[in-house]
């Protein structure tokens, strides 16, 4: 596994591995016992122009090779990385401290969006729309953008790099990838190693690890790249948009949540306990899609309380590596800190600690808090780790209040013994997907996904992924003579 990660610890530019030049180094912790696993030179502002100005030069040429040849190359992707299926586990387990279930999760997702950019390569078709002038014919058609630029986080970044990065390829792009700096192995030079092996052009992938601190915003205001794919927190989001908007590129924005799981007075407790678990707890809460809150009519709380937390108490903390283990380490002490201030908060605001999670080091134990005021502002803001808030309501008219309570509106979920009962409810939550009676993580290769108001803006995923990877182009072609005025 130490030669795995050296051999990846550089920069993937032009077809090339190489050192960077920047003025420092990233170093690549293990979150769980802080073992060095790799150390990488951050890439200059120079460097981030020769990666867009190489994934320019070889996209146009991507652009005219036969669908049917680029699809190729994502069914040898597919391939390979059911092959290297156990080897990319254990490096999630050790760069992330995701466990073995979560690194199950994110492979097997990861599979199935290659799986849809083999399709997607073959998805674009142009239309033939008809004019109110004699002779003339319009044809639209569906091209690539040219060069996206996509900006990855460190919770799912395997998974959530390839979302952006095979599809993108897949219509005929070019592309930059700039993984998290916590997880620049698993977000980016492994996802650039499998497409050189899959027998993807030299220059068209190319992978740079750095940082703002670096380069600016040098990665956004290139003139190159027309779109920026960029998943993480909303306030770099806001930022991202900022200035694209000023360069007149289009924002795809996955950005973070507060989503709800709500049970009604006539849900299946023990099945919602299960689903309301999963919610919050998966790979230590660190997902956009997790339940900060859980709400819960008031006729079945005292049940449903008693129940969350005695399966949240039964939860293994520790070692990501035990195959035993449900929560490992969240990313880093910085988050790791800020999880103890907003417990802290919530008790000091007059909160109920029903379960109180200890610290060690990066390890943060589950915490349920209940009681926090309705005015807190704790309720409104993404948690992004294993802190879980219970809210007793008084029927779905206060319930459907709370929910929408929030700037965010990503995801969500409904659990109630009347579907739908379950529809309707969700249909009033401003949010870019809910669910009914399930989890609240939830996606799927040709789903729509994305959220409402700070969640983000744009869609990814099916037939999304096309609006937001090409754009069209009207050409119009006069058979005869048209009569012009003077």
């Amino acid at each position: 596994m130490a030669a795995f990660f050296s051999d990846l610890a550089q920069q993937y530019i032009d077809g090339e591995w190489r050192p960077g030049t920047g003025s420092w180094d990233v170093i690549d912790f293990n979150p769980y016992d802080d073992e060095k696993l790799a150390s990488i030179t951050v890439a200059s502002v120079d460097e981030i122009d020769q990666a867009y100005r190489a994934a320019e030069r070889v996209q146009k040429e991507w652009a005219r090779t036969s669908p049917y040849a680029r699809r190729a190359v994502f069914e040898r992707a597919l391939a390979l990385l059911q092959e290297r299926e156990e080897e990319i586990t254990e490096l999630i387990v050790a760069e992330l401290g995701g466990t073995r279930v979560k690194a199950g999760f994110e492979i097997h997702l990861a599979k199935e969006f290659l799986r849809e950019s083999v399709h997607l390569a073959l998805a674009p078709e142009g239309r033939i729309l008809p004019s109110p002038l004699e002779g003339k014919e319009n044809r639209v058609y569906r091209v690539p953008v040219g060069v996206v630029g996509v900006i990855s986080p460190f919770n799912f970044p395997f998974l959530l790099s390839l979302k952006s990065v095979a599809p993108a390829l897949a219509l005929g792009n070019g592309v930059v990838l700039k993984p998290h700096q916590n997880t620049p192995i698993a977000g980016g030079t492994l996802i650039g190693k499998l497409f050189e092996d899959a027998g993807l052009p030299g220059g068209l992938l190319n992978v740079v690890v750095t940082d703002i601190a670096e380069i600016g915003d040098a990665f956004l205001e290139h003139p190159v790249p027309r779109v920026i794919s960029f998943t993480g927190s909303d306030g770099t989001g806001r930022h991202v948009a900022t200035v694209c908007a000023a360069h007149f590129k289009r924002a795809v924005l996955e950005l973070g949540g507060n989503s709800a799981l709500v049970v009604l007075d006539d849900a299946d407790l023990d099945y919602a306990v299960d689903a309301a678990v999963f919610s919050r707890f998966v790979h230590q809460g660190q997902v956009c899609m997790a339940a900060n809150r859980v709400l819960v009519d008031r006729s079945v709380a005292e049940e449903f309380t008693e129940k969350f937390v005695a399966k949240v108490r039964s939860l293994p903390v520790g070692d990501p590596r035990d195959p035993a283990t449900v929560i490992g380490p969240v990313i880093n002490s910085t988050q790791a800190n800020a999880l103890s201030s907003v417990v802290e908060q919530a008790l000091a605001e007059g909160a109920t600690a029903l379960v109180h999670g200890s610290v060690e080091g990066n390890l943060v134990a589950p915490s349920v808090l209940t009681d926090v005021p309705e005015g807190s502002g704790l309720l409104r803001q993404e948690v992004f780790g294993p802190v879980v808030f219970l809210v007793p309501f008084d029927g779905e008219e206060e319930a459907v209040r709370l929910v929408n309570d929030t700037p965010y509106g990503l995801s969500g979920a409904v659990h109630t013994g009347d579907i739908e009962r379950g529809v309707a409810f969700a249909r009033r939550i401003d949010t870019g997907m809910f669910h009914v009676n399930d989890g609240t993580v939830h996606d799927e290769p040709i789903v729509p996904f994305g959220g409402e108001k700070h969640s983000g803006t744009g869609r990814l995923n099916g037939e999304t992924t096309l609006e937001a990877f090409t754009t069209t182009k009207w050409i119009s072609v006069q058979h005869g003579r048209s009569g012009f005025p003077f």
